[in-house]
């Protein structure tokens, strides 16, 4: 079985993202379907997979950061809206293991990838 997991960076402070919300959708048909929200702990990291065992399975999947209400609750001098208010990041489960999905972020910039 596999596992998955995701941790966020906050490159503009150089310290975890604690606190933020991730939700976890399912794509099927077209369609995506709410299956967990969680906000991240002290070290930017869920307490727990956001998937494993039987609900661990191959398909298309997307995580949902919402780094704006993060960014505002920091002590930074930003824009109202914010550049960056939600970051989505779409991927694919091909087959068992573990995906590690993390994400470095500041309010200008974000990049993901792939992580063990």
């Amino acid at each position: 079985m596999g596992t998955l997991t995701t941790h966020v960076l906050d490159t503009a402070q150089g310290k975890p993202g604690a606190g933020l919300q991730v939700d976890l959708y399912r794509w099927a048909d077209g369609r995506r379907r709410l299956v967990k929200s969680v906000a991240t702990n002290h070290d930017g990291r869920c307490d727990e997979p956001l998937l494993e065992g039987g609900a661990f399975a191959t398909g298309e999947w997307e995580l949902l950061f919402h780094v704006g209400r993060y960014f505002a609750m920091q002590s930074l001098d930003l824009p109202d809206p914010p550049f960056l208010n939600q970051v989505p990041v779409r991927f694919a489960i091909a087959r068992d293991g573990h995906y590690h999905v993390p994400l470095l972020v500041s309010p200008w910039s974000y990049t993901t990838y792939r992580g063990s």
